[in-house]
């Protein structure tokens, strides 16, 4: 699947991935009169913003929302108009402990709270507080985050809440992850509330991601921008020592095809980089290869009735085997969902575990055995559709130092570029910060000086 509208440009680059960092990469180079051709493996863009039909339903895949705070997205959709569209609500947060759901909505919420004393309660509240305060993250990166929650929580606090919570999205890997992780949840969520005077107000834009990127891909098929479906990158290396052009080959096991590029820019997982880039220096390989991602299984079901009126569900009990519970329906009006109520059941768990690997049908009876278990009223025949997403590069694990790890922004064959989502490092996987990391791309690294000779050309 090709599309195509011709326009001259200075360079020509080719950008690999069509999730919402190549797309916006893509955007930023042709707004600086670049030719670009954005290839993505998948039959369509949007990576993990793409949508699909459950049931009568045509919604997010994974599950997404904005925050008052998100500038860079909001500016983003703002080109589109698409920002005035926002529909914001205010919405509640609960936990599930020892078998029963508690808000945790408000202060007089917190108070109330029964799974912690006065004493927990008072570690908690001051972690949280001590965690917003903090500029200086880097700090974070060197200490290990069940050191630095224990720290300040104090042993009892975390094995009550911080360990569960951390088990939960991070399974046995906790124990590797630096303290960075945990002050970045806290960062975001201390945004969004200063932003929305203190209460917690989360956004949409009406018909989900798939407006957004029906909106994105026109106005790069306006500038020029050729975006090419169903075109896995096999291959990328130079054609010789002295052109300075990249030969791509890309395409799927019916058919390829090879093109020259006078600039690459990888937004796909690690892995893939290592395998199909080709001259990369060995500590690049070795750093690309070393990074641990975090994947996910969401399964979503579309319900005739609400669960418990949560956006999220955090889960402290260990023997539900879900990250967490999320209800858009507490968001999106059941008017806007055919009458029905939106759930997402995330599972996060490293990339090479086997449990990506299980059919739908198993997923699907561990889902609603638990939810059974988790809410008396519940049952099945409230089941109007389920499906279950797979995505088993999300995030990389920040492990200890990971910002001095990682591989550079420009790597070691000169015209080549790392940009994706495993490179955040000050704040949680999101499309706002994948669209700060871009900025900080461009800002930082050798791009505008490349873009300034070919301009000149």
């Amino acid at each position: 699947m090709i599309y195509k509208k011709e326009e001259a440009s200075s360079a020509r680059w080719a950008v690999v991935g069509g999730g919402m960092m190549g797309l916006a990469t893509a955007l930023r180079l042709a707004n600086l009169d670049q030719q670009v051709v954005l290839l993505e493996a998948s039959p369509s863009i949007g990576g993990l913003a793409s949508s699909w039909k459950l049931g009568d339903v045509e919604w997010d895949k994974f599950y997404h929302v904005i925050t008052l705070s998100d500038s860079r997205l909001r500016s983003l959709l703002a080109e589109f108009d698409l920002d005035s569209q926002i529909e914001w609500v205010q919405t509640r947060s609960g936990f599930y402990s020892e078998g029963k759901l508690y808000s945790l909505s408000s202060s007089l919420d917190f108070l109330r709270f029964p799974p912690l004393n006065l004493y927990q309660k008072f570690r908690l509240g001051g972690t949280i507080f001590l965690g917003s305060k903090i500029r200086n993250w880097r700090s974070m990166e060197g200490m290990l985050v069940e050191d630095w929650l224990k720290r300040w929580s104090g042993r009892s606090t975390f094995e009550r809440v911080w360990l569960p919570l951390l088990k939960c999205k991070l399974g046995e890997a906790y124990t590797r992850t630096s303290a960075a992780f945990i002050w970045a949840y806290i960062d975001r969520m201390y945004k969004a509330r200063r932003s929305g005077m203190k209460r917690e107000m989360f956004g949409y834009v009406p018909g989900g991601y798939k407006c957004i990127l029906k909106a994105l891909s026109k106005k790069l098929l306006d500038k020029g921008v050729e975006i090419r479906c169903d075109a896995p990158v096999r291959n990328v290396c130079r054609e010789d020592s002295d052109s300075g052009v990249f030969s791509v080959t890309f395409g799927n096991d019916h058919a390829t095809q090879t093109e020259s590029f006078d600039r690459v820019v990888m937004t796909s997982p690690y892995s893939h980089i290592a395998s199909a880039c080709q001259g990369l220096a060995n500590d690049e390989i070795e750093r690309l290869q070393a990074t641990e991602y975090l994947g996910v299984t969401c399964t979503s079901l579309l319900l005739d009735r609400p669960l418990g009126n949560y956006y999220v569900t955090n889960i402290l009990d260990r023997w539900v085997p879900l990250t967490g519970i999320i209800e858009m329906g507490s968001i999106l009006p059941p008017e806007k969902l055919g009458g029905h109520y939106l759930v997402y059941l995330p599972q996060y768990m490293l990339s090479n575990d086997p449990r990506f690997e299980q059919s739908d049908a198993i997923v699907h009876e561990r889902c609603l055995s638990t939810l059974e278990k988790m809410y008396p009223e519940f049952n099945r025949n409230q089941v109007a559709a389920i499906q279950t997403a797979r995505a088993k590069h999300v995030m990389a694990l920040p492990t200890l130092h990971f910002s001095v790890s990682r591989p550079d922004v420009v790597l070691s064959q000169p015209g080549l570029y790392l940009l994706n989502s495993a490179r955040i490092v000050k704040g949680t996987l999101n499309v706002n910060e994948s669209l700060e990391l871009l900025d900080e791309g461009f800002d930082q690294s050798l791009w505008p000086h490349h873009l300034a000779l070919e301009t000149r050309k």
